[in-house]
Formats: C-alpha cells, structure tokens, sequence
C-alpha cells in the first residue's frame, strides 16, 4: 500500500508543479490524453489475456479499460474541438457508455461465481444502481 500512496501523492504533485508552470486546459488536456492512451493499451492487454484465456476477469477488465478509453476521449476531444454541437447530446456517447457497463457486468458475473451466488444476487446490485439512477434522474 506504500508504492501506491506515494504514487499518488507524487502525481498529485506533479499535477500541482505542471499547473503552476502551464495553465489549466494543458495541464487537463496532458492528463487526459496520458490517461486515455494508457486505458486502451491496458484493453489492449486484456483483450490479449482473455484471448489466451489467462484469467476469467480478463473480459471484463478489457471491456471496462475500453469503455472508461472511449469516454475519456470523447470528453478529451469535445474539450480540445471547443464543445461542438455535434459532439452535444450525441447519443455516439452511449456507445461508449455501454462498453464500459459490459465491463461491469462481466465483472459482476466473475465476482457472483467466485462466491458461488445465485444469479439473483449477483444481478441484484446492477437493478439497485439503475433504480437510484432513475429516482436521482427523474427527481433530480
């Protein structure tokens, strides 16, 4: 737990060193486009891994680091294009968004047999977050 916390708190830094030194947008557009490149070559990888069969997760990792990729890119370039209409309530978004939600549930269909729990179970968490989804949605 050591290496990550000061990882951490060493990319925290240098996020606080590069803002005082570059403005804003180049700070988040550097962040942004290091974090989405490094998404698609960890997808990459599990994509590999599940080819080869080497973990059960591999599947939904790849699907997940594909999905939070693309949709850090599209928040990247609608950023960099300058908020283009098109790129507004585009429903490509949800292209996007799906891909990442296979991932979690894949992710949830690997933890549910690793406990040995019924689909029910396994399933139940995903109907809990779409129904407060909904209720924030529609109250909100």
């Amino acid at each position: 737990m050591k290496k990550p916390l000061s990882l951490l708190v060493g990319l925290i830094a240098l996020f606080g060193l590069a803002g005082l030194m570059l403005d804003y947008d180049t700070v988040y557009r550097i962040g942004y486009g290091t974090f989405t490149l490094l998404a698609l070559v960890i997808s990459g990888t599990f994509f590999w891994l599940w080819f080869k069969r080497s973990t059960p997760l591999a599947l939904g990792m790849a699907f997940g680091w594909a999905g939070a990729a693309t949709l850090m890119a599209w928040r990247l370039f609608t950023n960099l294009l300058s908020f283009p209409d098109w790129m507004q309530q585009n429903p490509l978004l949800f292209v996007f968004l799906s891909v990442y939600l296979v991932g979690a549930i894949l992710h949830l269909e690997v933890i549910g047999r690793s406990f040995a729990l019924s689909r029910t179970v396994t399933f139940a968490p995903i109907v809990v977050a779409v129904m407060l989804s909904v209720a924030l949605a529609v109250n909100g």
